[in-house]
């Protein structure tokens, strides 16, 4: 829960103000963090303060004192001298690791209960129960985020999404498998989706330049109670893959802007297949060269205008119309009539899904 690093870095702290040595101990006596270079074990000593009434002790020239975790004894500070003031020494140290242990534990208490509340893991009751033991506000705007990384258990990742959120207590940094940080993050009552975007694109430039990652960033929809954060989650996590499958070129991607690529990933596969044999006969839409494949998605880019797509691809007029002519004449659509078009862009979507299916059914 509290690591044995920040313990030592805060006896330390401590004995460069007070210059005192400061050791602490688990319950058997075993040194856990020392400032002393030949720290001396108690172990007999502190087994018996331990199941003492006693809160702190003088031994051997060193004041006890214990630490508590709710009733039960965690740790024990030893404080080197008899004086009193370094007894008053020893009590300012216990009461800060007592601190620091109480708001360890309320962290990682609140990571679970998120954790579990993400994964769908807790029954209602238990939501609005562990949310008022842990001070989480039920009611109120929130939204959440994933940031998948190239790379498990990429911790510099980890670390610097927690810097760009140093100050905001009432959001939340967690991790639920190896590649995706999760954020769940609280909203202002005027906060829209593009404040949400432009939050997603702060923390993706953030990591593109301190963290030297390239990630991901998707997010669901806004929700007013903690009971439906969820599905919000739920929600990034579609717009996540639907973004890879149908978007690739953004690397922020919102549940709210996923458009067909949305309708056409719940699609049956097997529907998926009968819509491509009934429109072109069991040939596939993206078996063109890679000449023909750009014409064609330079021609949707400029909405289905001849004159300005042949302008940016740096040909005639003509040699566009040709080009046209030759898809038609091999699929029987017309790119230059909207409804073909149509059909046209949602069977190269379908193949992009199809392929994709097939990737993940045979890896």
């Amino acid at each position: 829960m509290i690591s044995n690093q920040i313990l030592q870095n805060t006896i330390e702290g401590l004995k460069s103000i007070t210059k005192v040595e400061i050791n602490v101990m688990d319950t058997d006596g075993k040194i856990i963090a020392t400032t002393e270079d030949n720290a001396e074990e108690f172990n007999k000593s502190v087994t018996a303060f331990v199941g003492s009434p006693a809160e702190s002790q003088l031994v051997q020239g060193y004041h006890f004192f214990k630490i508590y975790d709710d009733i039960q004894v965690e740790f024990v500070i030893s404080v080197k001298g008899d004086a009193e003031d370094v007894y008053k020494i020893g009590q300012i140290a216990a009461f800060q690791i007592q601190n620091l242990l109480v708001a360890y534990k309320e962290r990682f208490d609140k990571d679970n209960f998120i954790k579990n509340l993400l994964l769908d893991n807790l029954l209602l009751v238990d939501i609005y129960n562990r949310s008022k033991k842990l001070h989480i506000e039920t009611e109120i705007k929130r939204v959440v985020y994933i940031i998948e990384t190239k790379l498990e258990k990429d911790n510099n990742v980890l670390e610097t999404v927690r810097n760009i959120f140093p100050t905001k207590g009432k959001d939340f940094i967690t991790a639920v498998d190896e590649k995706n940080i999760i954020i769940v993050k609280e909203l202002g009552e005027s906060d829209t989706y593009v404040d949400i975007e432009k939050t997603a694109k702060v923390v993706l430039d953030t990591l593109n330049s301190e963290a030297m990652s390239q990630v991901y960033i998707s997010f669901g929809t806004v929700v007013n109670d903690i009971k439906d954060v969820s599905r919000s989650f739920k929600e990034a996590k579609m717009a996540l893959e639907v973004g890879k499958i149908f978007y690739s070129d953004k690397y922020v991607i919102g549940y709210n802007n996923l458009g067909i690529g949305r309708l056409i990933y719940q699609l049956p596969i097997q529907l998926c297949k009968m819509f491509i044999k009934e429109i072109f006969d069991g040939k596939t839409p993206d078996q063109f060269d890679e000449e023909t494949l750009t014409t064609i998605n330079k021609f949707f880019e400029n909405s289905l205008n001849v004159s300005e797509t042949s302008r940016q691809l740096y040909i005639h007029r003509n040699t566009l119309v040709y080009r046209l002519d030759k898809i038609q004449k091999t699929t029987g659509l017309d790119l230059r009539v909207f409804e073909d078009a149509i059909t046209f862009k949602i069977a190269l979507m379908v193949v992009k899904y199809m392929k994709h299916v097939d990737y993940y059914s045979n890896y």
